[in-house]
């Protein structure tokens, strides 16, 4: 089976053009969790200022004990592999913690 030049030139226009809209999809996906990440640390930044006028501890394991479970159960829910949003929970709950010494030193 043969095809032309310009039936290939079709295809490929439509694949450009299909890979064009996913990957404006995936940019302003990746703008939502940027701007949901700052909104995330603004308010762990109140927890840590709370946390440090009251001289609580930057970690609090329980807590990010059920976070890590209830996030588990939202990524399969959501067909997103929980052990990847583990890690991703685990990656953002150490910059909170790294955050809440800091506050908690000045």
């Amino acid at each position: 089976m043969t095809s032309s030049s310009s039936e290939s030139s079709e295809i490929d226009e439509s694949v450009i053009a299909e890979l064009s809209r996913l990957r404006d999809s995936i940019d302003n996906i990746d703008a939502a969790v940027v701007h949901m990440l700052a909104e995330r640390f603004k308010c762990t930044q109140q927890v840590g200022l709370l946390k440090a006028r009251h001289q609580l501890p930057p970690a609090d394991p329980a807590r990010e004990a059920r976070q890590i479970v209830r996030l588990r159960e939202l990524a399969e829910s959501a067909k997103l592999d929980p052990a990847f949003a583990e890690k991703l929970l685990n990656f953002i709950i150490a910059e909170v913690i790294r955050h809440h010494e800091t506050i908690a030193k000045s």
